[in-house]
């Protein structure tokens, strides 16, 4: 069969690299891909928010099945627009999409279904807000309702924080429309972990645990980014949780947008906050995350085909996805600056000497190639996945991998994984 993958970040070259393996699967397009894709998958250049596009060139080259990495084409629409040509396509559709694509839409939905989530106000003007804060103090969190490719949410140890926050989102527009609204919610204590779970609309299968490191620097200090890294599983996510977590959180989820008209299909994702075992919704995603994908397939053991057709028929009942026992750790490089301003084309040295390195694999997600070397092209460059019988093997494989590759201004978390050791 032939398969699109839309996007071209590290989650979609995990996605390709899960495709490529499954024996279903003889041709994969990648629209638009990078330069990691580009050696597994045909790049086609195309945005991935064309949708009217890529529905052209799913029609044009009768692909079989599409795969949408990415957010913004799926709150776009871009599922409904393919399902309304005939088209198999994985993901939830614009309306199931709005759970990540409005903040304030999320909140709503979870104090409806009685799903266990922070405290929150939600304001459309910035100097309500900003009165708000001064009333109630710090710390809290302040989140733009739209997204903002994983940096719209500033956790404000004081008040200063969080007025400079509502300024940034409401009124310099640093992430355009996403700041229209914002939420303003108590800043929850504990240790976050990641559940991803394939549904079908009706059913929910929830895949292993990972733990992702959103801050810059070592100790989660710095400005938040799209993910420095991850680990699977997440030790936190004990029997007990994963249960709670299924019974208080993802099937009701699943049964309450199925109430709202809205039902959902594809991956959803829940940013949990745990302590003393009790769970609180961060945030839901409607996509695989970047970069917990990057641990999770690896650990995949079933031909992904199968799940993703099963979501797309409605019959996720008749499955039982297998795993690897190992644990898998992936550690983001980054270009300087990140995740400020930083400088693109910078050649990547080293990456021939990881190919025969085993359970070692390296995700592109910043890159692309320049008279046929491989450069960077954006703030999280490479994802460096290592699979171990523990935490301190996988961290061992993967840091030393890294040891082998350089270009400049590379810089990259030193402690991914050691929340882990914590628990050992």
């Amino acid at each position: 069969m032939k398969v699109l993958v839309v996007g071209g970040g590290g989650r979609e070259h995990a996605l390709v690299w899960k495709l490529k393996k499954s024996p279903r699967v003889s041709k994969i397009f990648c629209a638009p891909g990078n330069a990691g894709i580009g050696q597994l998958a045909e790049l086609v250049e195309l945005k991935d928010t064309g949708i009217s596009g890529l529905a052209d060139f799913a029609e044009k080259n009768r692909v079989d099945l599409t795969v949408v990495g990415p957010e913004a084409p799926l709150i776009a629409g871009l599922v409904d627009e393919f399902e309304k040509r005939g088209l198999n396509v994985f993901g939830p559709s614009k309306a199931a999409a709005e759970l990540e694509g409005s903040k304030a839409f999320a909140k709503a939905f979870m104090d409806k279904y009685s799903i266990p989530t922070a405290k929150y106000r939600v304001f459309e003007d910035a100097s309500e807000a900003q009165e708000y804060v001064r009333a109630i103090g710090a710390p809290l969190v302040v989140k733009a309702d739209g997204i903002a490719a994983g940096k719209g949410v500033v956790v404000a140890s004081s008040e200063e924080e969080a007025i400079e926050a509502i300024d940034k989102i409401m009124v310099e527009r640093a992430f355009g429309q996403s700041g229209n609204k914002i939420v303003i919610e108590e800043k929850l204590e504990g240790e976050e972990a990641t559940l991803l779970a394939f549904s079908d609309g009706n059913m929910i299968i929830p895949m292993v645990s990972s733990q992702d490191h959103k801050a810059v620097y070592d100790g989660d200090k710095g400005p938040n980014t799209g993910g420095m890294g991850a680990y699977s599983p997440a030790p936190i996510v004990t029997s007990e949780v994963m249960k709670k977590a299924m019974d208080d959180i993802l099937i009701p989820t699943i049964e309450g947008m199925k109430a709202e008209g809205r039902p959902y299909k594809g991956v959803l994702y829940a940013g949990l906050m745990i302590k003393d075992g009790q769970l609180k919704v961060l945030e839901f995603n409607v996509r695989f995350g970047d970069p917990e994908t990057q641990v999770v397939l690896p650990r995949l053991k079933t031909d992904i085909v199968d799940i993703m057709e099963a979501v797309i028929q409605g019959r996720l009942h008749e499955l039982e996805l297998e795993w690897d026992d190992r644990l898998a750790l992936c550690v983001v490089l980054a270009s300087g600056g990140y995740p400020g301003s930083y400088e693109i084309d910078k050649p990547i040295v080293g990456l021939e000497e990881l190919v025969d390195l085993e359970d070692i694999t390296p995700f592109h997600s910043g890159t692309s190639e320049c008279h046929g070397k491989i450069v960077t092209s954006g703030g999280r460059v490479l994802g460096i996945t290592a699979l171990g019988n523990d935490v301190n093997e996988a961290r061992q494989k993967a840091y030393h991998s890294i040891n082998l590759l350089s270009f400049e201004g590379m810089h990259f978390r030193k402690d991914i994984g050691i929340k882990a050791l914590a628990h050992m």
